[in-house]
């Protein structure tokens, strides 16, 4: 039974892969296979390029709009640092900064919606995510077109919310990419800071993963997994990974810094399907970002 569900799930998984690829295609001239968001090199450990990923966009309560990023690393085990400047910058935004709260540490894989960049409901400017790596250089636009509205706080077709993230019990609630932002905090090199996150969901599900894992009965988990986003040097976590219960929870971590200056850390809530499970959809995860000043 455990792998008849598994093998249902990664066939769900490629025939979104297939759409998205026909979607791709279907927009205008194709791109070459090394700039698409899960092009070519699977497997390769070291060398490869990070491509960044225009999700799509949505809708605030307060009007304004939301453009969500993410990005692919397409190497197995070196991780990347570009840090925010001429390799690293968003062109568009109104007023101009570079820094909009984009990663600046790259993970290995596909990360999605990693961040978002707000812009009024109104604006005709074009936002573009400029990053240079690996002797390559990548120019990402995002749009406002119907065809990339995504379903990250207002629920999926099923009525599934994204989690909710505070870094208080009982405190502001943030959910979907954008998320809440909290700091800064203070911190000292080699000292242990500790951070601690309140999650809960609806538990309604997305996909055919929800409907499979909604007949095992129990309760499920949302996992909690921690990135360093931002910040010159290393970031430890005692604990990178938690679960917590759909019905509400408190998970937390000690954070270590090797080198003083500006951090900005990231913990993504996600619901039991995942975001493979769930076929990619944009409704069920949640970030939450945490400014940290370190000093020696």
């Amino acid at each position: 039974m455990q792998k008849l569900i598994s093998n249902l799930i990664n066939l769900a998984v490629v025939s979104f892969s297939l759409v998205a690829s026909a979607t791709v295609w279907a927009q205008g001239t194709p791109l070459a296979v090394e700039l698409l968001p899960l092009g070519k090199d699977l497997g390769v450990g070291a060398g490869q390029t990070v491509t960044p990923a225009y999700e799509g966009w949505y809708e605030n309560e307060d009007g304004t709009l939301s453009l969500s990023f993410g990005y692919y690393n397409r190497n197995t085990r070196e991780v990347l640092d570009i840090s925010v400047g001429a390799t690293n910058r968003i062109i568009g935004f109104p007023g101009g900064e570079f820094d909009q709260g984009q990663p600046t540490h790259f993970e290995t894989g596909r990360h999605w919606g990693v961040f978002t960049v707000n812009v009024p409901g109104d604006y005709s400017g074009q936002v573009v995510w400029h990053l240079e790596n690996q002797g390559k250089t990548f120019h990402v636009p995002a749009n406002t077109n119907s065809d990339y509205i995504i379903d990250a706080i207002t629920g999926d077709a099923m009525g599934n919310l994204p989690p909710e993230i505070r870094f208080q019990e009982g405190g502001t609630m943030g959910h979907g990419p954008a998320g809440i932002t909290v700091g800064p905090l203070q911190a000292k090199t080699g000292e242990r800071l500790s951070v601690e996150v309140w999650a809960s969901d609806d538990n309604a599900g997305s996909g055919l993963a929800a409907l499979i894992f909604g007949t095992r009965g129990g309760t499920p988990s949302l996992g909690l997994a921690w990135f360093k986003h931002q910040g010159p040097g290393i970031v430890e976590f005692s604990e990178a990974n938690a679960k917590v219960s759909v019905d509400g929870g408190m998970a937390s971590t000690d954070v270590t810094f090797s080198e003083a200056g500006d951090y900005l850390l990231r913990v993504r809530v996600t619901e039991p399907t995942g975001h493979e499970r769930s076929g990619h959809a944009q409704c069920c995860w949640s970030n939450g970002f945490v400014n940290v000043t370190v000093s020696d």
